[in-house]
């Protein structure tokens, strides 16, 4: 018989706590964890420094920005926006380096506020040197080469539109040169792989790269380490996937003289299994001998939409005040008139629908999501159906729960309609 699952933090005192003072269904972030995830990073294996920078599009709460940055971390910023609102946390401009599809209006004001940036196309170098002829700048390059948990999470190779094709160096020292540029920074990003000897393939092929450009202090290999979500899935660990690494860093020294300096951009990593969606069970329904059993929450693709759009598995747990000793296979759908708002799809397809064995479930069970502290609050198809957004509370490492953002009220979601 299949395992029940039980959530990694939250227990049913505390999510009765939580739900009493904030509702459901919100999202509950563990302080003790989130930091313990931050110490491994930092301990990243470097041979000649590290720089360890947060991918705030995981999870992008002021209150998470904050505990990062206070334990040394700088940021990783996908938008002019997410730089906007790291400064707005109290992150120093800068500590925040701006890797972007679409560079912000006012790129010119950030620049001279002090942030970093990547230049991830030959266009945006080409503005770059407009706006700061003389500077010093970042290059991420796409390194013919990725991996990750399906194309969609892959941001390397041939079909990724992420960076400069490794293949058009001549075309950036040109406009290096044109604008007087150095190049300072190389910056490759692979997707959500953990495989060691992936990691070496493509830090090797990076190191070939800073041997063209002869100012390049800093090599950052992005994030992308993959997480175990689900029991039966691994989670990357870093001593391993960085120590052949940091030998690469080593022999390019003895081969060429230079100490380059290590970044990282972990956000999943950090992040992921320190948060929950806690819910409650608001119907069950059946489709009859040949069909299903559906667990309805008061959740859905609005607090976590990966599911949906990837097929990706999440832990799924009933906190119940009386157990059931009977259990099902249930499907587990959300909340909106739609389709697609499955929680439990078939592993990497989003359209076939799979079962999790179950507690037989009542209205009003509590409802455990685990391993949705990454791209859940941070990726959601906000409003739809008019849903506001969720609430969010950090449990601190004294135990005890503190709001850190209020829920939506409702006559927001159209306060800015005329």
């Amino acid at each position: 018989m299949a395992k029940i699952t039980q959530p990694r933090f939250l227990d049913l005192s505390m999510a009765q706590q939580i739900a009493e003072t904030h509702g459901t269904p919100l999202y509950v972030y563990d302080e003790a964890l989130l930091r313990r995830n931050a110490e491994s990073v930092l301990a990243f294996p470097n041979a000649y420094g590290l720089t360890a920078r947060y991918a705030m599009k995981a999870s992008p709460n002021a209150a998470i920005l904050k505990l990062f940055a206070g334990m040394g971390f700088h940021i990783d910023a996908s938008s002019g926006h997410e730089v906007h609102r790291a400064m707005a946390a109290g992150v120093e401009a800068s500590k925040i380096s701006l890797s972007a599809q679409e560079l912000p209006a006012d790129l010119g004001e950030l620049l001279a506020a002090g942030i970093k940036m990547n230049a991830c196309s030959l266009a945006q170098l080409e503005r770059f040197g407009q706006l700061n002829p003389g500077g010093r700048i970042g290059l991420r390059f796409n390194p013919g080469s990725g991996s990750g948990g399906n194309n969609r999470t892959n941001v390397g190779g041939p079909s990724s539109s992420f960076g400069i094709w490794h293949e058009w160096v001549s075309q950036v020292k040109e406009t290096l040169q044109r604008y007087d540029l150095t190049a300072t920074r190389i910056h490759t990003h692979i997707g959500s792989g953990s495989d060691p000897e992936v990691w070496l393939k493509v830090a090797t092929m990076n190191f070939d790269l800073v041997r063209q450009f002869p100012d390049v202090a800093t090599l950052n290999l992005g994030g992308g380490y993959k997480v175990g979500r689900m029991p039966d899935e691994k989670t990357t660990d870093l001593q391993i996937v960085g120590q052949p690494v940091r030998a690469k860093f080593e022999q390019f020294a003895a081969e060429t003289g230079r100490q380059i300096h290590l970044e990282v951009e972990p956000g999943t990593f950090l992040v992921a299994n320190a948060g929950a969606v806690l819910a409650k069970v608001q119907d069950v329904v059946s489709t009859g001998a040949g069909g299903y059993d559906f667990i309805k929450l008061d959740t859905g693709m609005t607090e976590l939409l990966r599911p949906s759009i990837y097929g990706a598995q999440h832990p799924i747990s009933i906190l119940q005040e009386c157990p059931s000793e009977n259990t099902r296979d249930y499907v587990v759908v959300g909340h909106c008139c739609e389709s697609g708002d499955i929680l439990t799809p078939a592993p990497g397809d989003p359209e076939l629908l799979a079962t999790r064995h179950l507690p037989e479930a009542k209205i009003g069970d509590f409802c455990v999501i685990d391993g949705t502290g990454a791209y859940a609050s941070g990726m959601t198809p906000k409003h739809y159906n008019s849903y506001p957004e969720a609430a969010e509370v950090m449990l601190e490492s004294s135990g005890v729960p503190r709001l850190i953002r209020r829920r939506q009220k409702l006559e927001d979601i159209w306060a800015n309609e005329l």
